[in-house]
């Protein structure tokens, strides 16, 4: 038994050699004969996966192609839809920005006016304030007292000095603004004692009635006179000894209104330097304008007995007169009767200045208006009238040749038959 099991064993063992090298046999045989068709199967799938490659990248070629015109396509529609909503929006943007400009305008324009209420109401303040401030000189002007005795009190009999001096009829209490004689320092409205001493204010001639104005080095921010009979168009009145003859060669023998700079012997002739000069609503026997250059002359609405305006171009500049915080104030006097008005600088080498220099209803007789030697940023001549009834041939209006302007606008003048004044007027 035990000789037959170790042959079962020994057999077993054979048959299970025998087939593995019979199975090992068969295996190498059929990989030896499924060799090449094993590669040619790789080849296959190796093709395969080429053309799979191709033909993606094909198709995403493709895609981005589709996808890049599709994004031209929309960019360019939404172009034309911004144009088109442009289009169609703007009609009602211009609508709709006169509003919005006008809002805009109202906040700046309600933030300006709360700042002019605010300056407004500060000036009140300071106004109160200086009121308060000069009830003493009030009060003595109150008891009877003249201005230059009242201030003489106040500043222990000190006089302001400046840069104008006036003549006129010496009167009681006397006021600039109000048209009574004297001399006066701007911008003082009573007159300066001590200048009248200074100048022997009508010494030589008690009945002299001039308005006289001297300037000197302090400049004028103001010259304004207005509502005013001159010569002997009111009763009593007369003109002084004032014949004037230009450097043009034009000779008044006689001059109730004579504004200019002044010709000085031995000296260097002066000039008034004027920002700007409105000469309007005036009547005059004679009215000439010599030796003057502006940079803009202005001659408008003015009828007279003959005239001769020569347009004479020139290069004179713009100009503004200053004089900061030590200049004099305004002179402002409305009404009055005078025998004469006389505005220069008689000082050598020394120029006039104005500001502003306004000369408004000066009713005059008897003598010639003349403006010589003046330099001007703008003169205005406008609704004068001038004239003594002899006839367009001779010219009682004449602006000389010698006058020169950048910029000239001449309008609407004209000659019309222009007598002296028939009536004589008799001062209240």
């Amino acid at each position: 038994m035990a000789e037959s099991r170790g042959m079962m064993n020994l057999l077993r063992r054979l048959v299970i050699r025998i087939g593995g090298i019979l199975l090992f046999v068969v295996s190498s045989v059929l990989k030896a004969v499924l060799w090449p068709f094993k590669q040619v199967y790789r080849g296959v799938c190796l093709v395969g996966k080429g053309i799979w490659w191709v033909i993606r990248f094909i198709g995403r070629a493709i895609m981005s192609f589709v996808r890049g015109i599709w994004w031209v396509i929309r960019y360019i529609g939404r172009v034309i839809m911004s144009f088109v909503r442009g289009v169609i929006a703007t009609p009602g943007a211009i609508y709709r920005t006169p509003m919005r400009m006008y809002r805009r305008a109202a906040v700046w324009r309600n933030w300006i006016l709360a700042k002019v209420a605010y300056l407004q109401e500060e000036s009140g303040k300071w106004r109160a304030l200086f009121t308060t401030l000069k009830l003493p000189y009030s009060m003595l002007r109150a008891c009877g007292l003249n201005p230059q005795a009242a201030v003489g009190i106040l500043v222990a009999g000190s006089t302001v000095g400046g840069g104008v001096i006036v003549n006129e009829t010496v009167l009681a209490d006397r006021s600039f603004k109000r048209g009574d004689a004297g001399v006066y320092a701007a911008p003082l409205d009573a007159p300066s004692a001590a200048l009248e001493e200074m100048l022997a204010f009508r010494k030589d001639n008690k009945n002299d009635n001039t308005l006289r104005i001297v300037l000197g080095v302090v400049p004028v921010r103001e010259i304004k006179i207005e509502n005013v009979s001159v010569g002997t168009v009111y009763t009593g009145g007369s003109i002084p000894s004032s014949a004037h003859t230009s450097a043009s060669g034009t000779a008044a023998s006689s001059t109730a209104v004579l504004i200019g700079g002044t010709v000085i012997g031995g000296g260097t002739s002066t000039y008034l330097e004027i920002g700007e000069m409105l000469l309007e609503k005036s009547r005059c026997s004679y009215l000439y304008f010599d030796n003057t250059t502006a940079h803009t002359i202005n001659v408008i609405g003015n009828a007279s007995d003959g005239q001769s305006i020569n347009v004479t171009p020139g290069t004179s500049r713009m100009r503004a007169i200053g004089g900061g915080h030590h200049q004099a104030e305004a002179l402002s006097t409305s009404g009055g009767s005078y025998d004469r008005i006389h505005i220069d600088a008689p000082t050598t080498a020394v120029n006039g200045k104005i500001g502003s220099l306004i000369l408004s209803n000066l009713y005059t007789e008897g003598g010639a208006c003349v403006f010589d030697r003046m330099k001007i940023g703008t003169l205005t001549i406008e609704l004068n009238e001038v004239g003594i009834g002899d006839g367009f041939g001779t010219k009682e209006f004449k602006i000389h040749q010698s006058v020169t302007a950048a910029n000239w606008n001449v309008s609407d003048n004209v000659e019309v038959t222009i007598g002296t004044p028939t009536e004589t007027l008799t001062n209240n």
